[in-house]
């Protein structure tokens, strides 16, 4: 009964590990991680992203958080999709409930 439950969970933890592990060894892969890149070339493309943001220091950090593209507009968008779904499902529920007792 309970072999069915334990295949599946360690399928299931298998999938997860192997889902991860690229994104583990994908930081390091310019440095001694198997990539091509050098840490000369590294360096090279660190400073000239100092360089970059120095000279447009009212660029900030590139994240739109008001925009609709942003953290809080898709928040919001998101919010308000889930929220009406939700609402369509109570109004729903209210509905069946009533019906009920009516008869």
């Amino acid at each position: 009964m309970k072999k069915p439950i334990i295949i599946g969970t360690v399928l299931l933890a298998l999938f997860v590990a192997s889902s991860f592990a690229p994104l583990a060894a994908a930081q390091y892969a310019g440095v001694g991680g198997g990539g091509t890149t050098t840490l000369e070339e590294q360096l090279k493309l660190a400073r000239a992203r100092i360089a970059a943001v120095q000279n447009n220091p009212h660029a900030g950090s590139g994240t739109p958080y008001l925009d609709a593209n942003g953290v809080i507009g898709a928040t919001i968008i998101a919010g308000a999709v889930f929220g009406g779904i939700f609402v369509a499902f109570v109004v729903r529920a209210k509905q069946a409930e009533k019906a009920k007792r009516a008869r």
